[in-house]
């Protein structure tokens, strides 16, 4: 039982130039651990001191963003997509 999280362009360089990878399904913090657990170093991108998802960060689960399901808690089930994604600011 996997999923397939896409990393970021921004985020590759802490995972070996990898676009997707594979990680056990769980919850969206149990997918988030265990790609740190892979490439230390990017929980601290996604996650601030608290453990919440910074603010410019983005997490979709199958298309729908985590933060109007359960959040970190938003279970993700064997075959599902995870994306990271950046926010975007204009001007």
């Amino acid at each position: 039982m996997s999923v397939i999280v896409r990393v970021p362009a921004q985020l590759r360089n802490l995972t070996g130039g990898a676009g997707e990878l594979d990680v056990p399904a769980g919850t969206v913090r149990d997918v988030i651990g265990a790609v740190e657990a892979a490439h230390p170093g990017i929980e601290a991108r996604l996650l601030d001191e608290r453990g919440a998802l910074r603010r410019f960060v983005n997490v979709f689960v199958a298309e729908e963003d985590v933060r109007y399901l359960d959040g970190l808690d938003t279970s993700v089930a064997d075959g599902t997509t995870v994306s990271i994604v950046p926010a975007v600011a204009g001007g």
